[in-house]
């Protein structure tokens, strides 16, 4: 049975995605690596390594320790926070993906999954449907790290013969772990303000429609992708994936029909910018093509879904 990695398993993915993989597996068979440890009652089960993933010695011992055989790289400084210490986005995102790589070359390990982000496009991507291979001109600093990260990781496919996969991440909507500094955070912190307050600040234009996708399907895609046969994979580092999209205004009316009394104001900040040069909707034909990627959720679904986890959660 395989031994499985998560670097930075206590992040919004990386946690769910860790409770996810120890009920396919067994927990017994998932390690969590990441800087600081949890208080996350429901991921005490499972064992932790402290872990900076710059520090290619320690992640080479855990490797080697724990027998690994398959790593989930998900520690990342994300765009928002990008923006306001590039260099560590930079250190991290880069120099710390170079480490998992050349640790997972060092030791045979079977594959590594290093999710990549709709950051990777710029504003002179195709919006509309945007292709999967298609121009990378990235202004934040996290998307210039993205596109590093996908051709590196196809780099090592070509050159070392390694099993590297990863995925262009939407914004990602969960009610498990907040967000952690993202330019679509708007999309999860509105429901908690719904539920606790009926009215939310908005930091885009009601307009501004972006690719989503809603946890559930996240965890799908990322372990189908991984589940997949490698000799079908025309691509490596880099897939579009998609379920839905939607603007701010859209996403208050779902709401609505379920807290009529919802209010919504709009205040655009600096993260405007960040999401104007973005895509609106996704090409992901290639990821339905090659390994048979279908999303189970839409907005009205995950709305609703959000919801009722969210006031659980709140109200008990």
């Amino acid at each position: 049975m395989d031994k499985i990695l998560i670097i930075g398993g206590y992040g919004q993915i990386g946690s769910e995605l860790s409770l996810k993989l120890a009920e396919l597996y067994g927990t017994e068979h998932i390690i969590i690596a990441d800087v600081k440890k949890t208080t996350l009652e429901k991921l005490q089960a499972i064992k932790y390594e402290p872990l900076d993933i710059r520090d290619k010695n320690r992640l080479r011992e855990i490797c080697e320790k724990n027998q690994i055989t398959i790593i989930y790289n998900l520690a990342a400084i994300l765009s928002a926070v990008g923006e306001q210490n590039p260099l560590l986005a930079y250190d991290i995102n880069l120099n710390g993906l170079i480490n998992v790589l050349e640790v997972t070359r060092e030791l045979g390990i079977k594959k590594v999954f290093t999710p990549s982000s709709i950051a990777a496009f710029g504003p002179t991507t195709p919006r509309i449907n945007t292709p999967q291979s298609t121009i990378l001109e990235p202004t934040t600093m996290y998307g210039i790290t993205k596109v590093a990260g996908e051709l590196l990781g196809d780099y090592y496919v070509r050159k070392y013969g390694l099993d590297v996969r990863g995925i262009r991440y939407p914004g990602i909507i969960s009610y498990e772990t907040l967000p952690g500094g993202g330019t679509t955070d708007y999309a999860v912190e509105i429901f908690y303000e719904a539920i606790k307050n009926k009215r939310y600040t908005c930091y885009l234009r009601p307009d501004t429609r972006l690719p989503m996708m809603y946890m559930p399907d996240c965890l799908k895609a990322t372990i189908e992708l991984m589940n997949a046969d490698f000799s079908k994979l025309k691509h490596h580092s880099n897939f579009n994936v998609a379920a839905f999209s939607f603007t701010p205004a859209e996403l208050a009316e779902e709401i609505k029909k379920h807290i009529p009394d919802f209010e919504i104001e709009y205040k655009p900040d600096f993260r405007q910018q960040i999401a104007d040069s973005w895509p609106q909707t996704i090409d992901d034909s290639a990821a339905r093509e090659e390994w048979g990627w279908k999303p189970d959720y839409d907005l009205s679904t995950m709305t609703e879904d959000m919801l009722y986890h969210i006031r659980k959660k709140i109200i008990g």
